[in-house]
């Protein structure tokens, strides 16, 4: 691996900001996340995951309507938001891989007696996760999506505002 340029990348940042962050940046055109959608192999298991161990609703089970035999189906993640995924049965859809332009990780805001809680049900669950700063844990689903609880509030990460 090549060395990194650090003081290359702080400057990039910062023409960055100069050139695109708006101090009366007008609102935005979206209303907000319908839902964000990701594959499952097995609709039970990611179920008992999402709603048995992290405590996210199952809302809704039907058809994928742009695959036959598919399951579409949503987890309430609060404030009106929907994590949802899909089945496809008789597809070799392959191990989950971290990508240029794929998931990375999928962050979830919690307030931190909910995070006490949850980090407990994980370990309940025998699920490994990484502890960073006293406010996210990092682990992965049955297919190996990386998801973050994270008790900080939303629209903010380390302290600072970012919306």
């Amino acid at each position: 691996m090549d060395p990194v340029d650090l003081a290359a990348i702080d400057a990039e940042r910062q023409r960055i900001r100069d050139a695109h962050l708006m101090q009366d940046r007008p609102a935005s055109s979206a209303r907000g996340v319908h839902h964000v959608a990701l594959l499952s192999s097995d609709v039970e298991r990611t179920v008992r995951f999402y709603q048995d161990v992290l405590g996210f609703p199952l809302t809704e089970v039907i058809e994928n309507r742009d695959y036959k035999g598919s399951t579409h189906f949503f987890f309430d993640l609060g404030n009106g938001n929907l994590l949802a995924f899909f089945d496809f049965p008789g597809l070799d859809l392959g191990p989950y891989a971290e990508v240029l332009g794929g998931l990375h990780h999928l962050a979830i805001s919690v307030d931190l007696s909910t995070w006490r809680r949850l980090r407990e049900r994980l370990d309940a669950a025998g699920i490994a996760y990484t502890e960073e700063s006293g406010t996210s844990l990092y682990f992965r689903d049955p297919d190996g999506a990386r998801v973050e609880l994270l008790a900080e509030p939303l629209g903010e990460m380390y302290g600072s505002t970012v919306r």
